[in-house]
């Protein structure tokens, strides 16, 4: 509402447009369609332009990756992480999704019953499964398969809860083995 923000309607229109390219929507491609003829990604991104048409501080997120396709997923998921990383918005998301977690932010806040339980780097509060899996959260997919290789006798790290840290661990391990 431009008498809140008090903007004329041409600072409005170019806020709009900046933001709306800003989430990685062309502004000519999506600014005359109908909202059912977008994807489920691009109608997210559309309404993360809308609230960074108001420039605020801090954005909060919750669940933005819900009930998307993977690519979908994918899609807002980057494009929160772009917004983070190239212009510096605090981003607070808020996810039982593990995997969206551990790729995505630098802290995490884990609540239970109104109450932070836990608070640390992804790698920290991942190192608390067994707090986590009683709170009813989970770790990524990804630590779990690292923690059975460990229990197989696989000298792997037990801090990894990424894909790619993973694929890396185990190259390594394989190169040791080729090496020896």
């Amino acid at each position: 509402n431009n008498e809140k923000l008090n903007l004329s309607h041409s600072e409005i229109d170019d806020r709009i447009r900046e933001s709306v390219e800003v989430v990685g929507l062309d502004f000519d491609d999506v600014k005359d369609r109908s909202p059912f003829e977008l994807s489920g990604g691009q109608r997210r991104r559309v309404a993360i332009a809308g609230v960074l048409a108001m420039k605020p501080k801090v954005l909060v997120l919750d669940e933005p990756a819900a009930g998307l396709d993977p690519r979908g997923k994918d899609e807002i998921l980057n494009q929160i992480k772009a917004l983070h990383d190239r212009h510096g918005l605090t981003t607070i998301l808020v996810s039982h999704s593990m995997e969206d977690i551990a790729k995505l932010v630098d802290r995490i806040v884990v609540m239970s019953k109104g109450s932070i339980a836990l608070v640390g780097t992804p790698r920290e509060v991942f190192a608390e499964a067994d707090l986590l899996e009683d709170i009813g959260l989970d770790i990524p997919h990804i630590a779990k398969l690292m923690r059975r290789l460990r229990e197989r006798g696989m000298d792997v790290p037990e801090d990894i809860y990424t894909v790619e840290e993973a694929k890396e661990a185990i190259l390594q391990l394989k190169r040791g083995e080729d090496n020896a």
